[in-house]
């Protein structure tokens, strides 16, 4: 019996059309549609990832236990809340897994209810009765863990909010240390780094003068060192800016322009430093000296590239020749900074791939325009460097306005008048030790990425 042959049924019509080598352009999405991933041999390459920083400041525990002096539930439940927030508080800090959100709402929590010592609910200046009643003891980053003590509410509210906005620093070198970082991370390394200048920026302002007991020198709270950390975190925000800048291969104009006010701010932070005893402060003025020449030297560099574009080549090598003293410059404080003793970091600069990356640019942008005048322009190289008065129009980094929150709603009337402070315990009012020792915190210990060029505290 011979076989049975089937056919085989006809393919559809539509499948007999070629199929388009590309989609139509309408389903392609716009550029700004697509996630951006910086990766990581090229984001590397354009943006600075060390950044310095010193200890968190520790603090004494809290009960905000007032037997006898606490009259109604009501009363008690608002210390509770209080103790149970500060000590959530305290533990984000050190949790390396604790995100910006985790972070203001714990804040936010803590601080509404530690409002209830410093507001008068009356909306009059009288200050509220409950400012005196709990001695705080907080450690400086610069001068190891001998707290300074103050029986102050507002002295809590400042010690904390700076514990805080240090915490946003961090945050950003832990996430600019990533080996590949999304466009979005990279925003939030900005973001944190002004938020922390915002929260600074306000407690200088508006809390520090209500202290009672004037802050001792050289201590966290004092000017100096509330206006270096400002301007500090300004100075990296704008490192991510001049990062984006060249990603997105802007003018070289506008690149020079911002590595200059970005080299002043860091040199600015230093100068703001320059009275402080160096065996607290030295090792992060090499930090700022370093990031300041660092940055002439790109600004140096990118106003080259400007000058050449413009037929100046005397002048752009000239240019260069600068950026390559800076930049030697920069070279011999990494060295002076991995040996300098004190807070903050540890690490070698100078072996960080952001630090060779810009030896290279500096060296080959020279041999360009070296080359270009001897087959093109002929131009004689001045004696003296360019004046570098340049102006960004675009990128300048402001702190954001920072503010405490409300009072919680758990603050009544009511809840303030059922604190007795005649029934507080006579030692209460004692003299406090501001010479016993606050253990530090435990902070996580962070470590580059393998390979990422990087270090972070």
């Amino acid at each position: 019996m011979a076989p049975v042959m089937c056919a085989r049924p006809a393919p559809p019509r539509s499948s007999l059309r070629p199929a388009p080598l590309l989609p139509p352009l309408s389903a392609v999405p716009p550029p700004q549609a697509r996630p951006q991933v910086w990766h990581k041999q090229h984001y590397r390459k354009k943006m600075t990832h060390w950044f310095h920083r010193n200890p968190l400041k520790a603090t004494a525990p809290v009960s905000f236990n007032y037997y006898g002096v606490a009259t109604t539930p009501a009363a008690t439940k608002v210390c509770n809340d209080l103790r149970l927030s500060r000590t959530r508080l305290l533990e984000l800090f050190t949790d390396s897994s604790c995100n910006p959100e985790m972070m203001k709402n714990a804040a936010d929590l803590y601080f509404s209810l530690l409002q209830g010592f410093i507001l008068s609910l009356d909306n009059t200046s009288q200050e509220c009765k409950l400012r005196y009643i709990q001695n705080f003891k907080w450690t400086d980053t610069l001068q190891g863990q001998v707290p300074s003590a103050q029986q102050d509410a507002v002295f809590e509210l400042i010690s904390m909010g700076f514990n805080v906005a240090l915490w946003y620093t961090k945050y950003a070198s832990r996430l600019a240390g990533k080996e590949d970082i999304t466009e979005d991370e990279a925003k939030d390394v900005h973001r944190s780094l002004k938020i922390a200048a915002g929260i600074f920026k306000h407690l200088k302002e508006s809390h520090i003068p209500k202290l009672i007991t004037p802050v001792e020198k050289g201590r966290d709270l004092e000017a100096r060192l509330t206006d270096s950390y400002m301007i500090q975190c300004q100075a990296e925000a704008q490192e991510v800016t001049i990062a984006r800048a060249i990603e997105l291969k802007h003018n070289p104009g506008l690149i020079a322009a911002l590595a200059y006010e970005t080299a002043n701010f860091y040199q600015k932070a230093d100068q703001t430093l320059s009275s402080l005893d160096p065996t607290y402060a030295g090792k992060w003025r090499k930090y700022l000296n370093l990031k300041s020449c660092f940055y002439m030297a790109y600004a140096y560099c990118y106003h080259g590239q400007t000058l050449l574009a413009s037929d100046k080549c005397g002048e752009a090598i000239r240019s260069l020749q600068e950026s390559e003293k800076f930049f030697a410059k920069a070279e011999a404080l990494c060295k002076e900074y991995g040996e300098t003793k004190g807070p903050g970091t540890t690490a070698k600069p100078s072996g960080h791939l952001f630090f060779r990356k810009l030896g290279s640019l500096i060296k080959n942008t020279l041999e360009k325009c070296q080359r270009e005048n001897g087959f093109i322009y002929f131009q004689k190289v001045p004696a003296e460097a360019p004046q570098l008065e340049l102006k960004a129009n675009y990128g300048l980094v402001e702190p954001v306005p920072f503010e405490f929150p409300a009072l919680n709603a758990h603050w009544t009337p009511e809840t303030v008048a059922a604190f007795d402070l005649t029934k507080r315990p006579k030692e209460d009012t004692a003299k406090p030790k501001p010479d016993e020792e606050v253990k530090p915190l435990k902070e996580p210990d962070i470590k580059p990425q393998k390979d990422s060029g990087c270090q972070i505290s």
